[in-house]
C-alpha cells in the first residue's frame, strides 16, 4: 500500500503548491488475471496491470478534475497545470467541497488469483453447456481475478485505503437450430471464491443457457392485454436502478425526484425491504466522493428510509448527506416459491430483461421485454418476440403482489423474483 499512498500524498502536495484551496487524489493499481472462452472453446489466459490517478481540485469554489493513466511525474505536473487553468474558467459553486476527516483501511477478498480454480470453473461451465444445452453457443465467456490497491487522500485530512480481491464470471450466448436462432443474453456475477462443483454454473448462467435453448422458437401475443409480469432478478435490478436514481443527486438537485419529500412514507409494496451490502465482492464501503459508506436501509416494508445525496448534492439541496458505495444491494426474499408465483399468474409473462430507455420524469415507460416467456393459466409457455409492456415505474413498486423465496446472488446484488400486476402488453 505504501507505493500508492506515497504517490497520492506527493500528488496532493503538488496540488497545494499549485495553488488549489482543496483537493482530493485517488491512486489505484488494478491487476487482472483473465481466462477467456469463445464459441464453446477456451481461447486465452492473460494478465495485466492498469494504473490510474484521479484528481479533483477547488479554487475559490471553482472545480476541475483530471484522470491520468500512469505515475509519470511530468504527466502529473502537466495535469495539475491544466486543472488549475481549467478551474479558473469554471463556474463558482459554493456546494463544491472535499471530504474531511474520513479514515478507513479495508482489506477484502482473495489477494491472489487461483488459476487452477479459474480453469476448473471454465471447464465445468463448458462441459455443462455441452451436456445440457448443446444448441447454445457461448459467444464469449470470461473468468477473471481482480486485485485493486487504492488510496484516497484529501487536503482536509481524509485517508482511505483499500486492498480488494474478487473473481468475476460472465457468459454471453445465443442458441441455434438450423436457420433459427434466439436473441443473445448474458449473465454473470462476482464472488470471493470459485465453485466448480455446483450442479450448474453460478450466477444464473446455467438458467440463462436453458432459457436460450427455449427461445429459439418465439411467438408474438395474439392481442394486447393487461396482465402480470414475473420479473427475474436481472429485470428487478433494472427496476431498482430507476429507484436509486430517484434518491440520488441528479433527480434531487433538478427537482424531478418523486421521493424528495417522501422519507418515512410508504412508497412501495410492504413486501419490499431493500438494504445495502457494501462488503459484497468487488464492492468497497467507500463513496465516490471520499467518504466511508456505513450500512444503509432504503426500504423497510415499503417505507422509504432515506435519500442518498452526495456531499455536493447535500450542500446543493440542504438534505442530509448519505454516502453510498458504487454497488452492493440486497432485496429481502418473500414467502412465495417461484413455482407458486408463476402458478398464480392467469395472463402475463416471465420477463428476463427490460429494455425501456429512460422513463419520463414521473416514471412512465414503454419498452420491449426480452428473453421472456408467456404465462397462461399459471403455466410458463412459449418464448415471446416483439412484445412491449408499458406502465409506470413508481406504480410497479407499489403493485408488487408477491416476492419469491428464491434469490439470485450475483455478488454485488442479492435479488428475488417479483410478481407485479397491472402492466399493459402489446
Amino acid at each position: 500500500m505504501s507505493s500508492v499512498q506515497d504517490k497520492a500524498d506527493a500528488v496532493l502536495d503538488g496540488a497545494l503548491r499549485r495553488g488549489f484551496d482543496a483537493a482530493m487524489v485517488e491512486v489505484s493499481v488494478h491487476t487482472l488475471a483473465e481466462l477467456n472462452a469463445a464459441h464453446n472453446e477456451p481461447t486465452l489466459m492473460r494478465s495485466g496491470e492498469r494504473r490510474k490517478i484521479s484528481l479533483l481540485g477547488l479554487v475559490g469554489g471553482r472545480r476541475a478534475s483530471a484522470e491520468i493513466g500512469d505515475f509519470d511525474d511530468a504527466g502529473i505536473e502537466r495535469a495539475l497545470d491544466e486543472m488549475f487553468a481549467s478551474a479558473g474558467s469554471a463556474p463558482a459553486d459554493d456546494a463544491n467541497g472535499v471530504s474531511a476527516g474520513q479514515q478507513a483501511q479495508i482489506v477484502q477478498g482473495p489477494q491472489e488469483a487461483d488459476s487452477e480454480a479459474m480453469a476448473d470453473a471454465m471447464r465445468e461451465m463448458l462441459a455443462w453447456r455441452a451436456a445440457n444445452t448443446p444448441t447454445v453457443t457461448i459467444e464469449e465467456s470470461m473468468i477473471a481475478h481482480h486485485r485493486v490497491e487504492a488510496y484516497t487522500a484529501t487536503t482536509s485530512g481524509s485517508s482511505l485505503s483499500c486492498q480488494l480481491g474478487w473473481y468475476d464470471h460472465m457468459a454471453m450466448g445465443t442458441a441455434r437450430e438450423g436457420e433459427r436462432s434466439s436473441s443473445f443474453n448474458y449473465a454473470g456475477g462476482s464472488s470471493h471464491a470459485l465453485d466448480a462443483s455446483a450442479a450448474q454454473p453460478s450466477f444464473g448462467i446455467g438458467n440463462m443457457f436453458s432459457d436460450l435453448a427455449r427461445q429459439i422458437h418465439t411467438e408474438a401475443i395474439a392481442a394486447p392485454f393487461v396482465g402480470d409480469v414475473v420479473l427475474t432478478p436481472a429485470a428487478v435490478d433494472s427496476l431498482l436502478t430507476w429507484l436509486y436514481g430517484q434518491l440520488s443527486d441528479l433527480a434531487l438537485i433538478s427537482g424531478t425526484s418523486l421521493y424528495r419529500k417522501q422519507v418515512g412514507q410508504l412508497i412501495a409494496s410492504p413486501l419490499l425491504s431493500l438494504k445495502s451490502r457494501f462488503d459484497a465482492p468487488g464492492v468497497v464501503a467507500l463513496s465516490h466522493d471520499g467518504f466511508v459508506a456505513a450500512p444503509v436501509e432504503l426500504l423497510r416494508e415499503g417505507q422509504l428510509q432515506t435519500l442518498t445525496p452526495s456531499l455536493y448534492g447535500s450542500r446543493k439541496t440542504g438534505l442530509a448527506h448519505v454516502p453510498i458505495a458504487a454497488g452492493g444491494w440486497e432485496l429481502a426474499g418473500g414467502e412465495t416459491s417461484l413455482a407458486a408465483m408463476v402458478a398464480a399468474v392467469e395472463h402475463g409473462a416471465m420477463v428476463g430483461r427490460l429494455s425501456m430507455g429512460n422513463p419520463t420524469s414521473n416514471g412512465d415507460f414503454s419498452g420491449v421485454i426480452k428473453n421472456s416467456f408467456l404465462i397462461e393459466g399459471g403455466r410458463s409457455g412459449t418464448a415471446l418476440a416483439e412484445v412491449m409492456i408499458s406502465g409506470n415505474m413508481a406504480q410497479m413498486l407499489r403493485d408488487v403482489v408477491s416476492v419469491s423465496r428464491e434469490r439470485l446472488d450475483t455478488g454485488s446484488t442479492i435479488l428475488p423474483w417479483l410478481r407485479i400486476s397491472g402492466l399493459h402488453f402489446s
